[in-house]
């Protein structure tokens, strides 16, 4: 009797509580299920951190090209340089996880910026690994006139002239700047560094005998060297590559344990749904297999790598581990 006596009102008004926070966390859903089945059904912006040229902006338009025509949506470049990339992947981190705003880098922002700064506006690790695109290693340069002509003997002269030969880097904490550092370290040398505000200025002091060697990958050297207007001298990778087989590595000319390469990955904002990941990262994988991609990548000595997102995941890890130690024992601090 007392049960029946019960108003329904509070039962009721528990019932419109929970029915409105269902249809809250719908609205704040970044997905819904049905969504992820018909993705994309929208134009997709992919953010390249650096200015347009160079293998950095020319492989991702290589990718989209190819995700456009699949998936018969727009899939467009969307530049926006600066501070190293961390105002590109800024602008991902902050974007919404739905799918449409994606970023496509080589290791800066991803794995080196956040020893290299001391204060970012984003967390690195916090972005979505997707897949790595492609993989190039970087070549040991030297200017025409450099006195020594084999890798192994610019090493012998780099360490018979301590503090007098100049490299040249990309910038500060770029791939460049820390694969000279890795070199002095391993080899028990020190040389001048030289930084640039990119890799065009660089090579251009390069090719103009201003400064002595320079760390570059192999896909804007390679066509250089082709010409004449510089040498390479080694290759920077574990193995020698196709394209300079008679070169040896730089670990062969004498400095073991020296690697130093770039990669180009793609990643999402943070907490976007697996599903989508998922979806991009078979898109990808399936692309990177067309055989006129692969012309392309060649064209630009750049290897495709693709596999899941988590072996993607591990390698940024690794690397985020490796530069990071790198960088705080060398006490490198960017402006």
């Amino acid at each position: 009797m007392m049960a029946r006596s019960l108003s329904s009102a509070p039962i009721l008004a528990l019932a419109r509580y929970v029915a409105s926070l269902i249809v809250i966390a719908v609205a704040v859903s970044p997905v819904a299920a049905e969504d992820v089945a018909t993705y994309p059904s929208a134009t997709i912006r992919i953010i390249v951190p650096y200015p347009a040229g160079g293998t950095a902006d020319a492989l991702p338009r290589i990718i989209s090209d190819r995700l456009q025509a699949r998936w018969n949506q727009p899939v467009i470049i969307v530049n926006r340089p600066g501070a190293g990339g961390n105002i590109g992947a800024e602008t991902v981190a902050v974007a919404e996880p739905n799918g449409y705003t994606l970023l496509a880098t080589p290791p800066g922002p991803l794995v080196i910026n956040e020893a290299l700064y001391k204060e970012l506006t984003f967390r690195p690790s916090e972005l979505e690994p997707v897949i790595v695109m492609g993989s190039v290693p970087n070549v040991m340069d030297v200017q025409p006139g450099f006195p020594a002509k084999s890798a192994h003997d610019v090493l012998n002269y780099i360490l018979a002239n301590p503090g007098k030969v100049t490299f040249a880097s990309q910038g500060i904490g770029t791939t460049s700047h820390l694969a000279g550092v890795l070199f002095e370290k391993l080899s028990n040398s020190s040389m001048v560094h030289v930084p640039y505000s990119g890799s065009a200025p660089a090579l251009q002091d390069i090719m103009g005998d201003r400064v002595d060697l320079l760390f570059d990958n192999l896909a804007s050297s390679l066509p250089l060297y082709k010409t004449q207007r510089l040498r390479i001298v080694a290759v920077g990778g574990l193995q020698r590559v196709a394209a300079l087989a008679d070169l040896p590595t730089v670990a062969e000319a004498g400095v073991p344990g020296f690697e130093s390469g770039t990669w180009f990955a793609i990643v999402a904002p943070p907490k976007t749904p697996p599903q989508l990941l998922d979806r991009l990262n078979k898109a990808v994988n399936e692309i990177l297999l067309e055989p006129s991609l692969r012309s392309k990548f060649a064209e630009l000595g750049v290897q495709p790598v693709g596999g899941t997102r988590s072996e993607t995941n591990s390698l940024m890890t690794r690397e985020r581990q490796r530069w990071g130690d790198l960088i705080r024992a060398a006490g490198i601090q960017a402006n």
